[in-house]
């Protein structure tokens, strides 16, 4: 394995097959473009899955799990306990990742890549301890080289796992106490922002929680210097072990020809990180909605996206990428199955 991998070539959208796709929109019984953004993710599909009526009937759910140093700095309304505790929880079928999963008949793979118990071990949790949760980064980097890697792997090794079973989709989602905490200092890292422009509630901290957040991600991002040229850097400076298998995973998928559906901030955030590192992996990431956290709207803004849902949601875990899903399926059906004008022999509008 090459010590960059992720520096290697992203799989090429297919042009022809996308053109093929777009001729055919303009053929269905339809006015041309009333089916807005639908027939925009029809035809986007198509050329990534090389397919003139793309699918997605196989869908990979892989959730990232990893503690964060940093919630010594008091910046969680919730105990780092519930990290391990929420592990249990999707593998049991109780959190709300879990029921979508079901409904979408999707795969669903769980993977702690370190909480703070080094000893945690869960039936049907994938355990790669990576390290007993990231260090304090308002005192030291986050995570060494060597950790950063390891959990870069994990993630590559989770979208290779959906490439092999025939994924046509993939999404990751994500679960750590004080990770809106490291995605926020990781997207000012990158972006030059305020602190206070991107820190939200996250788990529900009060307006002096949020301040207080801010607070600490300025003095961190003093105490690393300037990261805004290296992304792996920021990384392993101010992010955590989950981002990183995230950031893995979307460059995973981009190589291996498996599109991505994008949660909410963190996973956005994680999605900035990969294309900064590999900009060629832009063309497989579709978003599948913009929540509530006051810094997604600015990250997405990044990348000039239009996600599919606007919910006011900011669970995490995958939810909302996953509640995305029927509309993308829907797309697909509507594109594939709508008779032409000529198969229907109903009259195109004159040219």
């Amino acid at each position: 394995m090459s010590q960059t991998w992720w520096l290697e070539a992203c799989r090429p959208v297919d042009q022809t097959v996308r053109v093929q796709a777009l001729a055919r929109q303009q053929q269905l019984t339809k006015p041309a473009g009333s089916l807005g953004r639908l027939e925009q993710i029809a035809v986007q599909l198509a050329g990534l899955q090389g397919r003139l009526k793309p699918s997605l009937d196989k869908v990979h759910i892989a959730i990232f799990a990893g503690d964060h140093g940093v919630v010594a700095e008091g910046i969680s309304a919730y105990p780092q306990a519930v990290t391990g505790q929420m592990l249990q929880n999707f593998v049991g079928g109780g959190a709300a990742i879990s029921v979508l999963a079901r409904q979408l008949d999707a795969h669903l793979e769980v993977v702690d890549l370190g909480t703070i118990d080094p000893a945690l071990a869960l039936p049907g949790v994938l355990h790669l301890r990576v390290g007993p949760g990231t260090a304090n980064f308002a005192k030291a980097p986050a995570m060494t080289r060597a950790q950063g890697m390891q959990a870069l792997q994990g993630g590559r090794e989770s979208a290779l796992r959906a490439a092999a079973a025939g994924a046509k989709l993939f999404i990751g989602g994500e679960m750590g106490i004080g990770n809106t905490t490291a995605a926020s200092a990781l997207a000012c890292a990158l972006l030059g922002c305020p602190a206070i422009e991107l820190s939200g509630p996250g788990t529900g901290l009060d307006a002096a929680g949020v301040r207080h957040k801010a607070e600490v991600i300025e003095k961190a991002l003093s105490l690393h210097g300037r990261l805004a040229d290296d992304p792996f850097k920021a990384l392993l400076c101010v992010g955590g072990y989950e981002i990183a298998a995230l950031v893995g995973a979307y460059l995973g998928c981009a190589q291996a020809g498996v599109v991505v559906l994008v949660d909410g901030f963190i996973c956005t955030v994680a999605a900035l990180v990969a294309v900064r590192l590999n900009p060629g992996c832009r063309d497989w990431l579709l978003f599948g909605h913009r929540g509530a956290e006051p810094g997604h709207r600015r990250v997405l803004a990044e990348f000039d996206a239009e996600p599919v849902l606007e919910l006011g949601l900011r669970l995490g875990e995958g939810s909302g990428a996953a509640l995305a899903v029927p509309v993308l399926r829907l797309a697909c059906d509507l594109h594939g199955q709508m008779a032409t004008f000529a198969e229907a022999a109903v009259a195109d509008r004159p040219t």
